[in-house]
């Protein structure tokens, strides 16, 4: 099962955080929030398709994730875990750790948002870039 989220970049993105990704469907960031890499984002946890969540909220599925700018490509991986709610209405985020809220989509992530290469990061500190999470589950 293969689904894409779209988001947009945003002046303030540093993407410095070294426990987690998030995208939002907020438009407005501030520089705190060092784990943001996308606003405006067409979905959150809440909006996802049952079908997906369902996936997600095992411990045994393997979700592996593809964030696309223009020509670039970063790759992650992480594991569904049964206490997920995907309840929250605006974000996603993607977590190294075993810790669950209504925000986040998956744990036991390889990578955080400090390893997003830098010129990713700069493209996406243009408003006007165009970014893509496809998240894919076995």
């Amino acid at each position: 099962m293969r689904y894409e989220i779209e988001f947009f970049g945003h002046e303030n993105i540093r993407s410095n955080h070294t426990k987690t990704i998030e995208i939002t469907k907020d438009s407005h960031l501030t520089t705190r929030g060092d784990c943001i890499i996308g606003v405006n984002a067409n979905f959150s946890c809440a909006t996802l398709p049952e079908k997906l969540k369902d996936k997600l909220k095992n411990s045994e599925t393997n979700i592996h994730f593809l964030i696309k700018v223009g020509d670039d490509e970063f790759t992650l991986e992480g594991k569904g875990n049964a206490n997920l709610t995907l309840t929250h209405n605006e974000d996603i985020v993607l977590r190294k750790s075993d810790f669950t809220c209504p925000r986040t989509l998956s744990v036991k992530c390889d990578k955080a948002s400090n390893l997003v290469p830098r010129e990713m990061i700069s493209k996406l500190q243009n408003p006007k870039t165009k970014g893509l999470l496809i998240i894919t589950v076995d």
